[in-house]
């Protein structure tokens, strides 16, 4: 039996959503989107993860460098938003986490598993807001 990534209650228009431990957080993300038909919104988050990988988008190259923690750390503060690029959700998510020594990494997040808890606020808003690839940054960038 597959294990359900996430659990959410609606209250008045802000879903509180709980990714399962064990799971990624991104990818429960982009599940609940589908599963919702989410078009935009707005997250915003905490929780613990036993690893991560983060991006840093290198300007002059116009490309991300990743880089993996295998670690324990808290989510300090995660926030991004939804929109949608080909038909499907497009997550934008950055996250600050906090490492045992008590020092701070930080970066757009491309993943991070779940150990422990992660509580976020879905804020869904009226859509569709897309995206389309600026050549001139080489980011993906809101489409209106």
């Amino acid at each position: 039996m597959e294990q359900k990534m996430y659990t959410c209650i609606d209250q008045n228009g802000t879903l509180i959503v709980s990714v399962a431990s064990g799971c990624e957080i991104v990818a429960a993300l982009e599940r609940l989107c589908s599963d919702l038909d989410l078009q935009a919104g707005e997250i915003t988050g905490l929780g613990a993860i036993s690893g991560a990988t983060l991006r840093f988008f290198d300007p002059r190259v116009k490309h991300y460098v990743d880089k993996t923690f295998e670690e324990q750390m808290e989510i300090a503060n995660l926030t991004g938003n939804i929109s949608r690029s080909e038909g499907k959700p497009y997550l934008h998510v950055h996250a600050c986490l906090g490492r045992a020594d008590y020092t701070m990494i930080g970066g757009h997040l491309l993943r991070a598993v779940v150990r422990g808890a992660c509580e976020l606020f879905v804020r869904p808003m009226p859509g569709p807001v897309g995206r389309r690839f600026d050549p001139e940054t080489g980011l993906n960038l809101y489409e209106f």
